[in-house]
């Protein structure tokens, strides 16, 4: 799959309108952060879609982009999780969640202090942070979120977990310089299982399945 301005809009859109579904079909508030999850990722991509208009560089579309993938969905995922998870599945999420708030702590100082840049090669686009320490951010990141939705208590929330799982591994081993971009986008498409999550979820809360 190749990525492009035109791409990034039609699939942001289109995963975005899904998540609309999603939050739509929501019937317990605690639900809705996970529920949300699709309409977030595909603002993500429209986002992107500007960062290829403007060329790349550190404007702020640059900057949005930047502050959505990282500290903002290392956070997201573990609490949106947790809220949806019965009690008693809670407890295993705290690992995640712990390194979802390290992670987006040291995020949120690297993003406030460092200028993140936007490099466009070919079809896919590099982000720079000047990370430290990139490969310790890295793991904490992947735990947070990943970790997150392998750990879930339904299965159609493990299953997201698997496909954007799969997803790292290929986009690190294929797109190792823009593996963000492209994992981001692979997670965005994937994200559209969760609309036959909300469609199953019940009213009332009941053990996980």
């Amino acid at each position: 799959m190749c990525w492009s301005a035109t791409a990034d809009l039609t699939a942001g859109i289109c995963v975005g309108a899904i998540g609309v579904a999603c939050v739509a079909r929501v019937r317990r508030v605690r639900d809705l952060p996970l529920a949300a999850l699709p309409l977030l990722l595909g603002a993500h991509q429209i986002v992107e879609s500007v960062v290829w208009d403007s060329g790349g560089g550190a404007g702020p579309a640059t900057t949005a982009w930047a502050v959505i993938a990282l500290p903002l969905l290392a956070l997201w995922v573990p609490l949106a999780v947790i809220a949806a998870s019965p009690p008693g599945t809670r407890r295993r999420l705290v690992l995640p969640l712990a390194s979802g708030l390290a992670t987006a702590a040291a995020l949120s100082y690297y993003l406030a202090t460092r200028t993140v840049t936007a490099d466009i090669r070919g079809h896919t686009i590099g982000y720079a942070v000047h990370l430290p320490r990139p490969e310790i951010v890295v793991v904490g990141y992947l735990l947070a979120t990943v970790g997150a939705l392998l750990l879930a208590g339904d299965r159609t929330v493990r299953l997201l977990g698997v496909l954007v799982a799969g997803g790292a591994v290929l986009c690190a081993l294929v797109w190792r310089m823009e593996f963000v971009s492209t994992w981001c986008a692979f997670a965005a498409l994937a994200s559209v299982v969760m609309l036959g999550w909300v469609w199953r979820r019940p009213e009332t809360p009941g053990p996980a399945t």
